[in-house]
């Protein structure tokens, strides 16, 4: 298994509230039925396939529905997502480290079982995806969620 790491991110907030948010991908839905008039048309279409349940989120992709769900979990430093209906086995795992009280550093990985001939062609693009993940997870709005 190729595992892939966003660089280290810092978030100001408290590693418990970041953790909670994390573990729980229905509080995703809430936030983004809440505010999907201010996302762009673009981003609006693509959430179309997603869906967000208690225990992971669905997305709809050309090879059918793809689930992934909470996998494993140490409360607070680590978020384990895995795909459970997916031709190519693979994983997110979400690293979180307590700074102070209010700063969290955060590391996303990508865990993906991918044939020697693939890893070749797709491997920087995962590379490049792991580091979006972990600037997005950076990026939440953790205190309004």
């Amino acid at each position: 298994m190729e595992t892939y790491k966003s660089d280290k991110v810092t978030i100001n907030h408290n590693i418990n509230l970041i953790y909670s948010k994390l573990s729980d991908p229905n509080i995703f839905k809430a936030q983004i039925d809440n505010n999907m008039d201010r996302l762009p048309e673009e981003a609006r279409e693509h959430l179309k396939s997603v869906k967000f349940e208690e225990d992971g989120i669905s997305v709809e992709s050309p090879m059918g529905t793809l689930k992934l769900s909470v996998s494993e979990s140490q409360e607070p430093t680590m978020v384990k997502y895995t795909a459970q209906s997916s031709p190519v086995p693979f994983g997110v795992t979400i690293n979180l480290e307590s700074v102070d009280e209010n700063t969290t550093q955060a590391v996303t990985e990508l865990n993906i079982e991918l044939p020697f001939m693939l890893k070749a062609m797709v491997g920087g693009k995962l590379s490049e995806g792991a580091q979006k993940m972990g600037e997005l997870i950076a990026k939440l709005p953790y205190g309004e969620m």
